[in-house]
């Protein structure tokens, strides 16, 4: 038996023509030629043999797409990375250690020292400390649009060191959905790519590149491994966006890395993002996701869509349910009607906007302190998107960290708590909301 006898073989059906549920289950599977495992196995290794001197040079000069080393790719990965791509509609992934992992790279690909990105002011806390921290000390400015439907907001905050509009679907925890499309439009009539946080709708309730989207960013942590058990992040290529005519510049796509060589985008095409992003910034910084958790982000994403409609029927009927409280103040929730964004959400959603959103409490502070207390089935904890119901005091917790002028800009009220509805019974989550909102 030679060497190339104890190898895995690449997936040898292409699966886009099947239904989002059969993809879920089967996109990126590959065999195990050692014993027929059923399940991809799970890829413990750091390295990978070379076949010859020539195999080794033509992997490292990007002439065949052989592995490397694991801080760029694993098979283990490479399973989690083409189902999410067969499930976004998007033309490669890179699984890193983190959401805040894919963020940082995915942006980081497009910007550098002296550029710019703005973004929708609603977004997830941790992006924002990220940008104003972090970002801020590479030399990388954010600048933040309130009204995304105000063309001229956007004009007056773009300028030529826009390297990225950032956005995203379903923001958390106020509901506030945007419509990405509207957004898209402003980055084209820029040309500028436009990256959005899928992270709470996930690909099961809306795809970003149908609606004129660049790049994908995840949180895979959260509802595609959905149990709570493994950290992860995604970036996902749309492979539509001209970098070679863009009128700003992308040097780590476009330029060549040395004299002579042609550049990511010469060599690869409607990969040129995935590849620059993996091949310059994954591997030089180094976020590799473990092979184990790769499996269990394939393992969850298998059972996404059976997961995301007991989220959204849950949450439909806990946001119905909350409103009728009388210790309730509101209820930030897009499908409900009345909410300013109801329109929206029925367009984009059918009025099902996640499983992660917020109530205020009467009582102020004192009030969420004694809700929070009183939850049992409801787990009082940081992270989204888990089998479990979880609940939060951002203003003491993910927000506590910004200034009161921004916490009140965010709507961000000492009664104000994030939920995110788990799988559990219904009956028995309402039961436990309605004991922790006793007077």
């Amino acid at each position: 038996m030679t060497d190339h006898d104890h190898q895995v073989s690449e997936p040898e059906y292409d699966w886009q023509g099947y239904a989002f549920d059969t993809r879920q289950v089967h996109a990126g599977e590959y065999d195990d030629l050692n014993s027929g495992a059923r399940v991809s196995p799970i890829a413990m290794t750091a390295g990978y043999r070379f076949g010859s001197f020539d195999d080794a040079r033509g992997r490292f000069a990007g002439e065949n797409d052989g592995l490397i080393y694991s801080r760029q790719r694993n098979p283990s990965g490479s399973v989690a990375e083409k189902r999410i791509a067969s499930l976004e509609g998007g033309t490669e992934a890179i699984v890193v250690a983190s959401g805040q992992a894919a963020i940082t790279s995915a942006l980081l690909s497009l910007a550098g020292s002296g550029d710019h990105i703005v973004s929708t002011a609603s977004i997830y806390s941790g992006t924002r400390i990220l940008f104003g921290r972090s970002f801020a000390r590479f030399g990388v400015t954010v600048d933040y649009v309130w009204d995304e439907n105000d063309d001229d907001e956007w004009d007056r905050l773009i300028t030529p060191k826009t390297k990225a509009i950032f956005s995203e679907t379903i923001p958390n925890p106020k509901n506030d959905i945007v419509d990405i499309g509207r957004v898209a439009a402003v980055a084209k009539r820029h040309g500028i790519p436009f990256v959005v946080d899928n992270t709470i709708a996930t690909p099961y309730l809306i795809r970003p590149f149908e609606h004129g989207a660049d790049i994908v960013v995840h949180s895979s942590t959260k509802f595609f491994s959905g149990h709570g058990a493994a950290i992860s992040g995604t970036i996902v290529d749309g492979g539509t966006f001209d970098w070679v005519g863009a009128t700003r510049a992308f040097p780590l796509i476009t330029q060549p890395a040395a004299p002579g060589l042609p550049s990511i985008a010469e060599r690869y095409g409607d990969v040129a993002y995935a590849r620059a992003t993996r091949e310059a910034v994954v591997n030089d910084i180094g976020p590799a996701l473990s092979p184990f958790n790769s499996f269990l982000l394939h393992q969850g994403i298998e059972t996404l869509s059976l997961r995301m409609e007991r989220h959204l029927s849950n949450s439909v009927t806990i946001a119905e349910w909350l409103t009728t409280h009388p210790n309730v103040e509101s209820v930030d929730y897009a499908g409900l009607p009345g909410n300013p964004r109801t329109e929206l959400a029925q367009r984009l959603y059918g009025g099902r906007s996640g499983s992660v959103f917020s109530v205020t409490v009467r009582g102020g502070e004192a009030g969420a302190r004694r809700f929070l207390d009183r939850l049992r089935v409801v787990s009082r904890m940081t992270n989204i998107g888990d089998t479990r119901s979880m609940a939060l005091h951002p203003a003491t917790t993910t927000h506590s960290s910004f200034s009161q002028d921004l916490r009140d800009r965010l709507g961000i009220s000492p009664g104000l708590i994030r939920l995110s509805i788990g799988i559990e019974d219904v009956n028995d989550l309402i039961a436990d909301l309605d004991c922790a909102l006793a007077p």
